[in-house]
């Protein structure tokens, strides 16, 4: 009898597995980085067999640290790090080039010559997205044009593209032997090539980038049966498969219309139910897909994609040597009052949400003598904060409803510095549920229903547990005052790059 459920969760930095029971409660978990290639400056590249090869080190050593029978595993999901492009060839399964990073900006001038007809929001009420290098399509493109043979290859239908969801089912349902070559609208719906009414790919998108259709997987929902796994999950259901936002959405349970989450990962995230009709953005947010549950109806969000926040951390310990471990940027951050009237605006791929400026880049600004390494780590945690704001205001536009509290997950929000300072400049109570890896939650959730697992969404909403909650304590006053500065803050890093 099948007692838990599986997911894989590929993110940027590391890939993990997890199990959890019924109640959604975590039973087993392995985690393991992989290498962060820079070749230039703005370029971001991953080894797609070396992320393939951690995920079945860590489907193993979750399996064997915890005992845990695969028999006892009723189906597994999928979760991942999105808009990161492979391009494969099919009869060997090996990557034509390095996986091109969501935060990649290589692909600016793509983007720069198609906004020029219609500018940047030319395809947005068709795809729901602004033309930004942030997108799987322009990346497909870069590569079609910048590696010999590949589109000859692409056009014959001897080459696939995948983000990586489609990259991990392909590879766990056989590959090479039989792999599936699909992925859900979750995933397809960050790409700029899926319409947004016909959840298919679009021929005009498919036209304007030169992208052959052959190359791309079939688009499911969210909760289905793709296949069957192979190697150490052998025989169990592969049935979910959600980008990783909209799974931290999914696993939150913001299934009713008004509900949203932030998520504190490498960059910041908030998503917003917004029911089964798209909503366009006027204020800077993109227009995705939340999710599909086999035959019902697919479910909209509005979202506000920030590209640093915990990679700004990294950055600080791995750049410049701050500290040792990341959680240590809140010693530093608590041993002062203030950030001392300085500003750290972690444009290093440009401006995501509400901005789209991929020519603006990293500022920090106010700098006086008086500055140390404790104000610089303070900024570096308030620019998270301040980034959110923007983006609940913005959200607040778009929709006409004001949030009355933010549900949060990720690595950062057992920050508690951060998490109180993130209450006091919204203005809003922020809530940390009882389990915070909302991630891998949601693609189990999503896979579980799909085996009947649990019955329907209600269940799961059962399962949500309140963990802690961060008052407001700031007077409003104060609280616009250096929200302003911040304002002004951002302004200094426009138009950076020529």
């Amino acid at each position: 009898m099948a007692k838990y459920v599986g997911a894989i969760d590929q993110g940027t930095t590391s890939t993990r597995f997890m199990i959890f029971d019924h109640a959604g409660k975590v039973i087993g978990v392995d985690q393991k980085e992989h290498e962060q290639i820079y070749p230039k400056p703005g370029w971001v590249e991953h080894n797609p067999m070396e992320i393939w090869q951690r995920t079945q080190d860590v489907i193993e050593g979750a399996l064997k640290k915890f005992k845990i029978d695969p028999k006892e595993i009723a189906a597994v999901g999928i979760t991942n790090q999105r808009e990161t492009t492979v391009v494969w060839e099919k009869a060997t399964g090996k990557p034509v080039y390095n996986a091109i990073v969501w935060q990649d900006t290589r692909t600016d001038t793509i983007c720069n010559d198609l906004a020029k007809d219609g500018g940047q929001d030319r395809f947005r009420i068709k795809v729901g997205l602004p033309l930004a290098t942030y997108f799987s399509g322009p990346k497909i493109k870069w590569i079609l044009d910048n590696v010999p043979g590949v589109r000859e290859k692409a056009e014959k239908g001897d080459v696939l593209f995948g983000n990586i969801d489609t990259w991990v089912i392909w590879n766990l349902t056989g590959g090479v032997n039989g792999g599936v070559h699909v992925t859900d609208v979750s995933n397809a719906s960050r790409t700029m090539l899926m319409n947004l009414e016909t959840l298919d790919w679009d021929p005009d998108m498919l036209k304007v980038m030169g992208i052959p259709r052959a190359m791309l997987p079939a688009v499911k929902p969210s909760a289905a049966v793709y296949g069957n796994a192979k190697g150490a999950l052998e025989g169990i259901p592969v049935a979910g498969d959600l980008g990783d936002q909209q799974a931290a959405l999914f696993g939150q349970t913001c299934f009713s219309p008004g509900e949203a989450k932030n998520t504190y990962g490498t960059g910041c995230f908030m998503l917003l139910n917004t029911g089964t009709k798209p909503v366009q953005s006027k204020n800077g947010l993109l227009t995705t897909l939340g999710y599909k549950i086999g035959d019902q109806a697919a479910v909209y969000c509005l979202e506000g994609s920030i590209a640093i926040t915990g990679a700004l951390v990294q950055w600080l310990r791995d750049n410049l040597k701050f500290f040792d471990f990341s959680k240590h940027v809140e010693e530093y951050a608590m041993a002062v009052e203030d950030s001392g009237g300085i500003y750290f605006v972690p444009a290093f791929s440009g401006l995501f949400a509400p901005y789209w400026k991929s020519n603006a880049r990293g500022a920090i600004v106010g700098l006086t003598r008086y500055i140390t390494k404790n104000h610089i780590a303070r900024a570096a945690l308030e620019a998270t904060a301040y980034q959110t704001r923007e983006v609940l205001d913005a959200m607040n536009k778009d929709s006409g409803v004001a949030l009355t509290a933010l549900k949060v997950d990720g690595g950062m929000v057992f920050n508690n510095t951060l998490m109180q300072f993130q209450a006091d400049v919204l203005g809003v109570p922020v809530i940390r549920p009882t389990v915070a890896e909302t991630t891998a939650l949601g693609a189990a959730y999503a896979a579980g229903l799909a085996v009947g697992f649990w019955k329907a969404v209600e269940d799961l909403r059962a399962n949500w547990g309140k963990d802690h909650e961060w008052q407001p304590a700031m007077d409003a006053e104060h609280r616009e005052k250096i929200y302003t500065g911040w304002k002004k803050a951002v302004t200094r890093t426009f138009d950076w790059v020529e």
